[in-house]
């Protein structure tokens, strides 16, 4: 079984909105985790779908689940404070469901300019290697700080990358970690970085352009200008 881990379980406070959560944001009239969740549902490979949803907003979730025709979400799960936690929760619902081999395939709500390649190509790459960091090569220098204000470090530009979404493993590799990491009361950015942390060999996979998230307002209008101008170029054959 491949499972697809989405978590939406922020507020998004740096996003500024008071009356919906930034994964809730709609544009035509659908709602960013919709956008994202169609790319799992209509994917061959992808057999399962869990969403870490904030608890306040599962009724409504689940009623936009059956109005778009999402076949493939088996759980809605109540998030937590950050997005390890909300994680945390989403594995720990997979217990006595999925196998130690099984795929699991963890992706932010708020990152919906992926494509089914990406997908395919983090699945393969997770077959064969075990897990797979979708990555994205910096435009950039990157400096590393002393912890003040001091440039201790620049490392070379064409050795740095962000790392993006979908990050997948072996679920029972991933799941042993974020237990561990629990009993440790350890807190991380995301999976990349627990594995980081405790020594795991990771491997990479390239991202597709634009693979942004949306946290901020400036990210949302990005979002809806790529995403118009990905539909004309679909209609005009541009």
């Amino acid at each position: 079984m491949t499972t697809a881990l989405i978590f939406a379980g922020g507020t998004g406070r740096r996003m500024n909105t008071v009356a919906r959560p930034k994964q809730f944001l709609e544009l035509h009239g659908r709602p960013v985790i919709i956008y994202t969740l169609e790319h799992f549902e209509n994917h061959p490979e992808i057999d399962n779908i869990v969403v870490v949803c904030i608890e306040s907003w599962i009724v409504r979730f689940k009623h936009m689940l059956r109005q778009y025709l999402f076949d493939k979400v088996s759980q809605v799960v109540p998030g937590g404070d950050g997005g390890d936690r909300s994680i945390f929760y989403g594995l720990r619902s997979l217990e006595g469901k999925a196998k130690p081999d099984d795929i699991v395939l963890i992706h932010d709500g708020v990152r919906p300019l992926i494509n089914s390649d990406l997908i395919s190509d983090v699945i393969a790459k997770t077959k064969s290697h075990g897990n797979a960091i979708t990555v994205e090569a910096v435009t950039e220098s990157v400096v590393r700080l002393n912890g003040s204000d001091l440039v201790v470090e620049v490392p070379p530009r064409e050795k740095m990358y962000s790392a993006k979404a979908p990050q997948s493993f072996r679920y029972g590799d991933i799941w042993e970690l974020y237990q561990r990491a629990a009993k440790e009361n350890l807190r991380f950015l995301d999976s990349s970085h627990l594995c980081s942390i405790y020594g795991v060999t990771m491997h990479t996979v390239q991202s597709t352009p634009n693979n942004m998230k949306i946290t901020s307002p400036t990210d949302y209008y990005i979002f809806r200008a790529l995403f118009e101008a990905m539909e004309n170029e679909q209609i005009l054959g541009l």
